[in-house]
């Protein structure tokens, strides 16, 4: 292309410059005209592509990247070529190649059709002898499959049903404590088969006692078999510890109350075909009618908890809980006489549960409420105070999940009592008394399994019972109201046995005590660093999605960190409540002015003539927020760290904390973004990660991967210093990477500046406006959470987020507490 005008590379050529070598679609294409580009063997040779080509170039491969050089560049034999002569010579041996091509594939397609035909009837016979005996194998198997199933099937799908019954009641109640994942897959697993399981078990012996009725026979082993009936009706019902695995399953109890009408009816149609005047149905009555009253149970705390029958079922106004609980100047609240020290945080979380109720359910409290909480708060510590809450939400849990509001009951107890003594006759009757040599031994064995096992479901229900939260306030209820002397000695004998049972039975924590943690730029870091089959799977979109669940860490809850939370919640509630008349609409407005915070208040605190960093909250929405100072934090983190050559232990605490908090808050933006206001953070932190990676990937690419995350994180702030004057904030920019590299310049200036001020020590500043900021953040996150939302987390060791929403209620942060005069 001596003497072209035209500048190299031509889009129309070179931007589709892909294969290297020849292929027949590119033959192809030059044949009908179709304009491609060239394919570069090596520096001396190119390839025909095409025929209505306009340049001829040469491609090097720098750094994974074609360069195509002009033809100057070109060897001397090929610069010395026309234009013309170089197309006319390329299309010619295009159309060679693609012809021979042509032909060579034709004469390969007659060889073959030639071999086929010519042995079809060999092959037409061999296949047919192999279908003969597939068949043949197919019936035989079919056969013996079908024998099996007939013989097997009631007896192992109702043996299932009693595993499962078993990891219900054994594990149903760790997911208020626990975020073990298999934990929670296996509760989720057995709790969606545990019905439909026993309700084929039910179609099965039904069916069963159809077959034996036709023959107008009654099998011993169909006798047995029916006797089973009401156990699976048992299993129906559920176990004490899980009613409803999720809160959508209160709402659907409807559907519920259908399947029992239909259950009960298909029990009793069994019952009813292999009645006969045995010992052996007389025994299963009461059993069948402890079945049914255990089905009714699951039905109607189903009711019960859903959440227009939870609205209703409060009363106009909380409970004063008298029977624990003095009042002193209508405002202060102080445990009864009589009730040891040790049991008042039980009593006074009684107490505030009684409020929360209100507050789970939409209501409003008004002051004097808020003023029997706060007194019962302010004196605790913060280990106190979040065991406090722990118990509330233990409380709350029970009331939502379980079976508590039937169980811990006069009339759950006299169930629970008859349910056991009916399990436990049937088995002493059906080893002592009932002929059982003309059963089969596996269903005899199975009879027994089941029997004992139901035995031991109910004992494991009584020690639960009398280890738990609520026997304690009943027997606390009966210690205070009971001055007969037997009886206090009675109900003291009891109350040792129930104690030291609770302290041996029961696990001590109350809630998971834990903290999911993301960091983005280490998650992104981790993906480029990604090489061979883990960087292919990680482009399949599904997968991809999963793999983020890699870089999911957890950290603990720790005693320094609850006292950061409390101390900061605390000063927020005692400035309300001192700064303001409590019955003012003052006070009304300085709260929701406080509640709309998400980092302003610190800012302005830190800066109170010029809010150098307030673009980074006021001027964008939270999610938009959180990102920018989520990268800022892990910037400003990483970068103190190299200064103190790794050692974490050499940082300010509070760089610690606001480390913790930047990590869960994005944790709650990519895994649990229901718990925050609604924005696009989906959609910004997708776009953010991926500029992320844009940035990354040629720089760990050059050093084949060998890069560490703190050298990749420099890069980044060197890369956002030269490009300072660019780094503009953009409203409706997806990505923030860039803002979030600014704020993190600006924060290090910050600490620099604070270097020069002799009440400052070094980086004191720059990690207190960080912590702050986190601290708003995260209460603004709480309170904007809704309270169904925070009820979907206790199924799941309980959040840190859904705590501290409560704590924000009991010193008055809520807007839930308003002046009942005005109403």
């Amino acid at each position: 292309m001596e003497g072209s005008e035209h500048p190299l590379p031509l889009t129309t050529v070179y931007h589709r410059l892909q294969p290297i070598e020849v292929s027949p679609l590119t033959f192809l294409q030059a044949i009908f005209g179709h304009e491609c580009p060239v394919g570069v063997l090596d520096e001396e040779k190119v390839l025909p592509l095409g025929k209505n080509i306009s340049a001829i170039g040469i491609c090097n491969f720098k750094n994974g990247i074609p360069e195509i050089k002009s033809c100057e560049d070109l060897p001397y034999s090929l610069t010395e070529m026309t234009k013309d002569q170089v197309v006319v010579d390329l299309a010619d041996k295009t159309k060679i190649l693609f012809w021979s091509g042509i032909v060579i594939s034709l004469l390969s397609l007659g060889a073959l059709s030639y071999c086929f035909f010519s042995r079809y009837q060999l092959a037409s016979k061999v296949l047919g002898c192999f279908s003969y005996y597939k068949r043949r194998a197919m019936l035989f198997f079919a056969e013996k499959v079908r024998k099996l199933l007939n013989a097997w099937e009631v007896r192992g799908v109702i043996l299932l049903s009693l595993l499962l019954q078993i990891v219900l009641v054994i594990f149903g109640s760790q997911r208020k404590y626990t975020r073990r994942f298999w934990v929670m897959f296996l509760v989720w697993s057995a709790y969606l088969t545990a019905d439909w399981v026993a309700t084929v078990a039910l179609g099965n012996l039904a069916n069963s006692q159809r077959d034996d009725s036709k023959d107008h026979s009654s099998k011993p082993d169909n006798l047995l078999q029916a006797f089973w009936t009401p156990i699976l009706l048992v299993h129906l019902g559920g176990p004490d510890t899980i009613t409803s695995y999720a809160l959508e399953d209160n709402e659907l109890w409807l559907r519920h109350f259908n399947g029992l009408v239909v259950q009960i009816g298909v029990a009793y149609y069994v019952f009813f075909v292999s009645w006969s005047n045995t010992a052996l149905m007389f025994v299963a009555i009461p059993m069948f009618i402890i079945g049914i009253i255990k089905y009714g149970e699951k039905t109607l705390v189903l009711r019960s908890s859903s959440n227009q029958h939870y609205k209703d079922s409060l009363s106009s106004t909380p409970d004063l809980c008298a029977e624990f609980i003095n009042y002193i100047d209508n405002e202060t609240i102080i445990p009864k006489d009589g009730i040891d020290p040790e049991d008042h945080y039980l009593v006074q979380a009684y107490f505030l549960f009684k409020k929360l109720e209100f507050l789970f359910a939409g209501r409003v409290l008004g002051n004097f409420e808020r003023g029997n909480i706060y007194s019962v708060i302010e004196k605790k510590s913060a280990g106190d105070a979040f065991e406090l809450v722990a118990v509330q939400f233990g409380f709350l849990y029970d009331m939502l999940y379980t079976k508590a509001t039937i169980v811990y009951s006069r009339l759950g107890i006299f169930f629970r009592c008859m349910s056991l003594f009916s399990y436990v006759v049937a088995l002493v009757i059906f080893s002592i008394i009932i002929d059982v040599h003309g059963f089969f031994h596996i269903d005899i064995f199975i009879t027994y399994l089941l029997l004992a096992g139901a035995v031991v479901v109910e004992v494991y229900a009584f020690i639960i019972l009398f280890s738990s939260d609520w026997t304690k306030l009943w027997l606390i209820k009966l210690k205070t109201s009971q001055h007969n002397l037997i009886s206090r000695t009675l109900i003291n004998h009891l109350w040792k046995f129930v104690s030291c049972s609770h302290s041996l039975l029961t696990n001590r924590k109350r809630w998971s005590r834990s903290m999911g943690q993301y960091n983005m730029l280490s998650a992104c870091i981790k993906d480029v660093q990604a090489t061979g089959m883990g960087g292919v799977v990680q482009k399949i979109p599904f997968i991809s999605k999963l793999l983020e669940y890699r870089h999911w860490t957890w950290d603990n809850v720790n005693i320094d960190f609850q006292k950061v939370i409390f101390d900061y919640l605390k000063e927020k509630g005692n400035h309300l409540i001192k700064d303001e008349n409590l019955l003012t609409d003052s006070f009304f407005k300085s709260r929701n002015e406080l509640l709309a915070t998400r980092g302003t208040y610190a800012l302005e605190k830190f800066f109170p003539s010029n809010n150098r960093l307030g673009w980074s909250i006021t001027e964008v929405e939270y999610d938009h927020s959180l990102v920018i100072w989520h990268i800022a934090t892990d910037l400003c983190y990483h970068g103190d760290l190299d200064d103190v050559q790794g050692d974490a232990n050499k940082l300010d605490p509070k760089c610690k904390i606001s480390k913790c908090l930047s990590y869960y808050m994005l944790y709650l933006l990519v895994f649990c973004p229901s718990m925050l206001p609604k924005g696009n953070s989906e959609i910004r932190y997708v776009h953010t990660f991926d500029e992320a990676k844009r940035f990354f990937k040629p720089r760990f690419s050059k050093e084949r991967g060998r890069i560490q995350a703190s050298t990749g994180r420099r890069l980044l702030l060197e890369d956002a210093r030269v490009n300072q004057p660019s780094l503009e904030l953009v409203k409706d920019k997806l990505s923030v990477l860039q803002d979030g590299c600014k704020l993190a310049m600006e924060l290090q200036n910050v600490e620099v500046e604070s270097q020069n001020v002799e009440s400052f020590e070094h980086n004191y500043n720059k990690w207190e406006i960080i912590s702050h900021v986190w601290m708003e953040i995260l209460s603004y996150a709480a309170h904007e959470c809704g309270w169904r939302e925070h009820g979907q987390q206790l199924r799941k060791g309980g959040e840190l987020l859904t705590h501290v929403c409560l704590l924000m209620a009991h010193f008055g942060l809520s807007k839930q507490y308003v002046n009942l005069f005005l109403l």
